[in-house]
């Protein structure tokens, strides 16, 4: 079904569904995104979300139903007719795993067809090495799968990746020594993993997986396009459009802690987002203090311990990251900016309050109005995110499904 844009042009309207033939793919995912978003849905209230007829509707629900995608809910009765009769999503219809690398820690998760984490496991360490993630992911696969039924193993969709970005380039920030930080430009991390797998394996920088975990699964399942904004060792983002995760040309999309934000000194280059605003600066604002920098990396729940430096870094993070949500919003015009990060909610709702007021206090005359709205999956996205990744492949809906 099209629609008329404000330009005159017409566009594609991706929450509707169609009659046609061919698109049987498409309306399915459709269905199964509705369901996700809004919890169970009978097939009266699908018919009327999606434009399909009432004999389609009931068609595809029966069909993902029998696919064991979907689970009856009890019949509601006292309305006039046959009750109607909800269908949720099966827990137990698909699974997928999430690697994520970080530059403290590593994740290997299994999840579940509603986004509950099955079974995790971490390891931590000083900085990561190829060689020792390799094993770990190895070792941590077979423990998982060791504890599932044959069932599930055969319904597990894939394994999902989410790293950060160049890790050979961000030497100073890892603190790790050169020569292994250098290891990782000739290492083929989802090569590697696709050897020790039979599924398909899904690579994405871990602020864009982290924003897939909040548009499968958080609050950014409500708006149809985002800036997604998260706080980790270094700050990092993604993009949703038309209700659907964008990683861009080379999955660089949404890569926000590389935009410059503050005026260049005499001779020098402007500094980056990612050297204004990351969790690692916090970390050496800590150690200048004479304080414990270890405690923001094994308590996500409770900073208050860390006493008025947190405050200076969110001063600090805030000053920059107003700026570059300024910056973006000039070129989209995007309904929302959702920021979340490894860190306690507490913290993330002092980040998302200065934003907003520092935004606010911004000459941005011309751009549309943005909302600025905190995340809810919090330090588990980015693992999260990589489980999601399968999950978005084989089900999610999109456009390109149409003409495929």
């Amino acid at each position: 079904m099209l629609s008329t844009d404000k330009a005159g042009g017409e566009r594609l309207d991706t929450s509707r569904g169609t009659n046609q033939t061919g698109v049987k793919l498409y309306n399915e995912r459709l269905v199964l995104s509705l369901v996700r978003t809004h919890g169970p849905l009978s097939k009266g209230e699908i018919s009327r979300m999606t434009g399909l007829s009432a004999q389609a509707s009931s068609v595809i629900m029966k069909q993902l139903e029998m696919d064991g995608l979907l689970v009856r809910g009890e019949p509601q009765r006292g309305k006039v007719g046959q009750p109607s009769i909800p269908m949720a999503l099966n827990p137990e219809g698909a699974f997928s795993l999430g690697f994520k690398i970080g530059r403290r820690s590593a994740d290997l998760a299994l999840m579940d067809m509603v986004g509950t984490p099955r079974q995790m496991i971490r390891t931590t360490f000083a900085y990561p090495t190829p060689a020792l993630l390799k094993q770990f992911f190895q070792t941590s696969l077979e423990t998982i799968t060791d504890n599932m039924t044959r069932i599930q193993f055969s319904r597990v969709r894939g394994v999902g990746i989410a790293a950060p970005s160049e890790m050979w380039s961000w030497e100073e920030e890892v603190g790790a020594p050169h020569d292994v930080v250098d290891a990782w430009r000739n290492f083929d991390l989802k090569a590697e993993v696709a050897q020790l797998c039979d599924w398909p394996v899904h690579f994405y920088n871990d602020a864009t997986a982290a924003c897939a975990a909040e548009l499968a699964f958080g609050e950014g399942g409500k708006y149809p396009d985002f800036l997604y904004v998260f706080f980790a060792t270094l700050v990092g983002g993604g993009v949703v459009l038309d209700g659907s995760l964008y990683p861009g040309r080379r999955g660089y999309a949404g890569a926000i802690g590389s935009a410059p934000v503050s005026m260049p000194e005499t001779g020098k280059p402007p500094k980056r987002l990612i050297q204004c605003a990351s969790i690692y600066l916090l970390e050496r604002m800590i150690r200048d203090s004479g304080g414990d920098p270890s405690l923001i990396w094994h308590n996500n729940k409770d900073w208050s311990a860390l006493g008025d430096v947190v405050d200076r870094w969110v001063e600090q993070a805030t000053d920059s990251l107003a700026l570059a949500i300024g910056s973006a919003i000039s070129v989209i015009d995007f309904h929302n900016v959702v920021i979340d990060g490894g860190f306690p909610p507490a913290v993330r709702a002092k980040v998302v309050a200065r934003t907003r007021q520092k935004l606010a206090a911004m000459d941005v005359q011309g751009v549309a109005p943005v909302e600025i709205v905190e995340g809810k999956i919090g330090s588990d996205a980015r693992v999260l995110g990589a489980a999601s990744l399968p999950l978005l492949a084989e089900y999610a809906r999109h456009r390109d499904l149409l003409f495929s």
